[in-house]
């Protein structure tokens, strides 16, 4: 599943669509909003096609999930050691899918 240029065949890119919709229905659970989760891990998971994936959910109206913030934690390093701001990354940890976007 890699990306196709734009003059690809119609039929060539809603088979990929409809390959990475099969990869996406297999990686997500549901969601207590009634649509689907899927999990950063599981996506980076499945390798090459992973930025496919996540252009995929994104366009399908997958939004990356926000995180409330932890209190930080005390000293200099808290904020870092507590995942609070300043923390390794804001790279969200899983994308919600709304209803019906699998289907």
């Amino acid at each position: 599943m890699t990306e196709l240029d734009d003059d690809a065949r119609p039929d060539a890119r809603q088979a990929q669509d409809d390959a990475i919709r099969a990869v996406v229905t297999r990686l997500s659970r549901p969601h207590a909003s009634g649509g689907a989760v899927i999990e950063r891990a599981a996506i980076v998971a499945e390798g090459a096609d992973a930025a496919a994936i996540v252009a995929w959910v994104v366009a399908h109206a997958g939004e990356p999930e926000t995180v409330a913030p932890r209190a930080s934690g005390r000293g200099l390093h808290g904020g870092r050691l507590s995942g609070g701001p300043g923390a390794a990354s804001d790279t969200p940890r899983r994308y919600v899918l709304p209803v019906g976007a699998l289907t």
